[in-house]
């Protein structure tokens, strides 16, 4: 058996001064000078070493004035000192823009003026023009509070003044909520129902409803004049004698649906 013959080449290894990587055979590296030292850079390296500053061995001396003065600095030292070159010139926008805005404004209060004027001095007939042509930009230019007024008027209902009718209008505003449901599913085990439906005596818009069985009652409380505000549940309880006489005293009956309607 033949002893084993070892292979060693003259090629010296070469690392790289800003990856730290050892070069391969046939890579070339650049000789650079950073901090007065000679530094290796492989060519992968080499815009990253002039960004940092270094200077490429060999570079005449107008080269090296011009990276000293600025032009191997990094890209966030360059957008620095553009930004601060251009400083001074805000100043004089801002103010250039605050004039425009002015401008702006005092032309919109122009025809508001003009109109006043006319309204104020001129001849009868220019006066009603004046003041409605004024009129109707003033409610152009608040359509926001016009739809406000018109949704607070919508919520105003006409109380009804006779008392069948209150009690008919708060037992259809009853019907219409979630609750003939739960009174439906309750009569499925207690049975029927009993009725009762009171007018406030303090207040007219008021009407309370009581629905009661033998083992539970239930008093809702709905405002004619808020309807949206919908049913309200105010009391229950387990027993009828917790109910006063007069709530005793049914006056309207429950279908299997658990609506509410005024007896006959």
């Amino acid at each position: 058996m033949s002893p084993r013959k070892s292979i060693t080449t003259s090629h010296a290894a070469v690392a790289c001064d800003v990856c730290g990587r050892t070069l391969l055979r046939g890579e070339h590296a650049d000789s650079f000078i950073a901090g007065g030292s000679r530094r290796m850079v492989c060519e992968l390296c080499e815009p990253r070493a002039a960004n940092e500053g270094w200077i490429r061995e060999g570079d005449d001396a107008l080269t090296v004035r011009r990276d000293a003065s600025g032009g191997g600095r990094s890209l966030l030292a360059r957008l620095r000192a553009r930004r601060d070159d251009a400083a001074p010139d805000a100043p004089e926008t801002a103010v250039a823009a605050r004039g425009r805005r002015a401008q702006r404004l005092e032309r919109q209060r122009e025809p508001d003026e003009q109109l006043t004027h006319a309204a104020s001095e001129g001849d009868p007939p220019q006066q009603a023009e004046a003041a409605g042509r004024f009129a109707d930009a003033e409610a152009s230019s608040k359509p926001a509070e016009r739809h406000g007024a018109a949704r607070e008027r919508r919520r105003v209902h006409a109380v009804p003044t006779n008392a069948d009718l209150k009690m008919e209008r708060a037992l259809d505003v009853f019907n219409a909520s979630a609750h003939p449901r739960r009174v439906a599913g309750v009569a499925r085990s207690l049975g029927t129902p009993a009725i009762t439906v009171l007018l406030s005596e303090t207040e007219g818009a008021i009407v309370s409803i009581v629905v009661a069985w033998e083992l539970c009652w239930y008093r809702y409380e709905v405002d004619l004049a808020d309807e949206a505000a919908g049913v309200r549940v105010i009391a229950q309880g387990a027993e009828l004698s917790e109910l006063a006489a007069q709530e005793r005293r049914p006056n309207a009956t429950a279908d299997e649906r658990g609506l509410l309607g005024l007896a006959a």
